[in-house]
């Protein structure tokens, strides 16, 4: 036991009773404070996080209990001992105290044990203070990297529309002017050597220009000024075009009105999936589905490649997929991926949206459209 004097709150209508309770205490090497109250109201007054235990009567005036008292503990979120002690309480009760979190019940009869039982029962409870504090501690953890994950998710994006924003008013203006040159000296040189150097060099200007143009899309989406859908449905096409896979892309609404952030994420989850099927997946045929019902945005990206493989999916805290689980979290959202060797791979991407976010009403399979 410990040095100091233990401060006990009894809950007990005979005072003859406390009186015994004390004896065994004291008898235990205890020094100990205490105070007796009989009632519930008196109870719950006296009920703070001073005492180190709580010893209760189980029938006590007023049709009050100790069993009652537990539930007051309990919804108190103090992380009190809380020891029972009856004159004659059955097993289905005593069990039904322990499942409700009493730390120990006792006979009034046989209080030999109550020393050992309350010094037990402290020693819990500051394990489980202990497991709290460390909870605790481990959620603001998890609070401040999720904030500094979102913090880092907006750094990039600023960063890339700054980016988009030099090569366009700086590398583009400057390649432009560099075709009008082009142009100047193709009218003034009718040389034929000086006239091929002059196309080769046209043509790799127009695919400067082209590979700019790519670099700031990529960068910068500004079809999303359009709105997801439409942002979505050109890079379905797009991705087609380039890889050469079948890729549809189906929604369940035209166009949508959703909080500002999501469209972004949803994009860049689109962009970075779509990336990974390309390199990986082996894939013929791509799905991409956009739909919005219970209030909740569903992205799913899907394709018929070869699968994850155990050893893939033994990766799957490797930096890409933990990216996008970061950029999910940034709006509330997660990500979950599924496949089976073989079986393709699929990804979705979820995010509740606000009452005022969008049409949570469940769209009318009708109003499915899609487009290859």
């Amino acid at each position: 036991m410990t040095s100091r004097r233990l401060r006990v709150l009894h809950l007990e209508d005979a005072e003859l009773d406390h009186e015994l309770a004390l004896a065994h205490l004291r008898r235990g090497g205890q020094a100990v404070d205490t105070l007796r109250v009989e009632t519930e109201q008196a109870f719950c007054d006296a009920l703070s996080p001073e005492w180190d235990v709580v010893l209760s009567d189980f029938n006590l005036p007023g049709g009050f209990t100790g069993l009652r008292a537990l539930d007051i503990v309990k919804a108190s979120g103090l992380v009190l001992p809380f020891i029972l002690i009856s004159g004659a309480i059955g097993e289905d009760v005593a069990v039904e105290a322990m499942r409700n979190g009493a730390s120990d019940y006792l006979l009034k009869a046989n209080l030999a044990r109550l020393a050992p039982a309350v010094e037990n029962a402290i020693q819990a409870a500051e394990m489980r203070r202990a497991k709290l504090r460390a909870d605790e501690l481990l959620a603001q953890s998890q609070r401040q990297l999720r904030e500094l994950a979102q913090h880092l998710q907006t750094s990039v994006e600023a960063e890339r529309v700054a980016i988009a924003r030099e090569i366009h008013d700086d590398v583009g203006g400057s390649l432009t002017a560099l075709r009008f040159e082009l142009a100047w000296l193709e009218r003034r040189n009718a040389d034929p050597e000086a006239q091929a150097h002059l196309e080769s060099a046209r043509e790799t200007l127009t695919h400067a220009i082209e590979a700019s143009k790519r670099i700031m899309q990529n960068l910068r989406p500004a079809i999303l000024e359009q709105g997801l859908v439409a942002a979505l449905q050109w890079m379905t096409q797009r991705f087609a075009r380039r890889t050469g896979l079948e890729c549809a892309f189906r929604t369940s609404h035209e166009s949508l009105q959703l909080p500002a952030g999501v469209p972004l994420v949803a994009y860049r989850t689109a962009q970075e999936a779509l990336t990974n099927i390309h390199k990986h997946a082996q894939a013929q045929h791509v799905a991409v589905d956009l739909s919005l019902g219970a209030g909740v945005l569903s992205l799913e990206i899907s394709d018929d490649g070869r699968g994850l493989s155990r050893e893939d999916l033994a990766k799957a805290q490797s930096f890409g997929i933990r990216g996008l689980h970061e950029r999910a979290g940034t709006v509330g959202g997660w990500m979950d991926l599924s496949s089976r060797p073989g079986g393709g791979t699929t990804l979705i991407l979820s995010i509740p949206l606000a009452a005022e976010g969008g049409d949570g009403a469940a769209p009318d399979a009708a109003a499915w459209g899609t487009t290859t």
